[in-house]
């Protein structure tokens, strides 16, 4: 194909490159080059949970990818649900010069007026705990303090995230889903603020998953009237999971961005 592009796949939390298997086979199989990475304690990567101690151990493996391409290599960052707050962000304002575009899949999307926690919070506050069902939560000192970690349980993931799926796509999540950090407090420390002229200046693209039973598509309209989006796609009936229930549409959205960035 004619100028065929770089995407780099960010996972969700839970989750690992291997949610992305779909979809790396529909974009390569259309001409383009793909990286779907793994980032710290999540799918085959060999840390362990307790050993990432902060939301900077656990998006290593994205920034050292990064810092690995050329200066002259620019890439379209395509994140999904929490990986767009945890790690795509955080790249976008790393590396700013090195990032055609970025493109938020139901995911969280920071703006650079407020730190990343913020959007976080409001997401929660609207979240009723009992709704997250056989989800393991971990808090700090007692149950007032903010979530730290979680695992997504067989029942939320079959009635949440995976319903729109086949069967042996939960089969395999089930089987390879693994605790997660949510570096709530770090979210608010100077060192993950976001600025205009770094974050600000990547093209965003927002692509809306009507029926998400996770983000729910009132947030993710939310997200995007509270930050400059260059772009919104639709897909419907797609679920939390867009990428397994829905990959062919999803590979078709991202062809045509790609289309559309020179």
């Amino acid at each position: 194909m004619e100028n065929p592009k770089h995407f780099v796949l960010v996972h969700g939390i839970c989750h690992g490159a291997w949610s992305w298997y779909k979809l790396v086979t529909l974009l390569r199989h259309a001409g383009h080059r793909v990286t779907a990475l793994d980032l710290g304690a999540s799918g085959i990567n060999s840390k362990q949970l307790h050993e990432i101690t902060s939301v900077w151990n656990y998006v290593q493996p994205l920034m050292e990818f990064m810092a690995s391409i050329s200066h002259e290599e620019r890439v379209i960052l395509v994140g999904h649900s929490y990986g767009g707050a945890s790690a795509q962000h955080l790249a976008m304002e790393r590396f700013p010069q090195k990032v055609l575009a970025a493109v938020f899949v139901t995911a969280y999307m920071p703006h650079y007026n407020s730190p990343p926690g913020v959007l976080i919070q409001e997401y929660f506050k609207g979240t009723p705990v009992e709704s997250l069902l056989d989800c393991e939560l971990k808090f700090g000192q007692n149950q007032e303090n903010p979530l730290t970690s979680v695992v997504f349980g067989p029942q939320y993931m079959a009635e949440k995230l995976f319903q729109k799926c086949k069967p042996e796509d939960l089969e395999l999540a089930k089987m390879l889903v693994r605790p997660s950090g949510l570096f709530l407090e770090d979210f608010m420390t100077k060192e993950c603020q976001l600025t205009e002229p770094k974050f600000g200046s990547v093209t965003r693209v927002f692509v809306v998953c009507e029926g998400d039973e996770v983000v729910k598509e009132e947030f993710q309209r939310w997200m995007i009237e509270n930050g400059p989006t260059a772009q919104v796609i639709l897909i419907r009936e797609a679920g939390h999971m867009v990428m397994l229930s829905k990959p062919e549409q999803l590979c078709g959205c991202l062809c045509e961005v790609a289309e559309k960035i020179s």
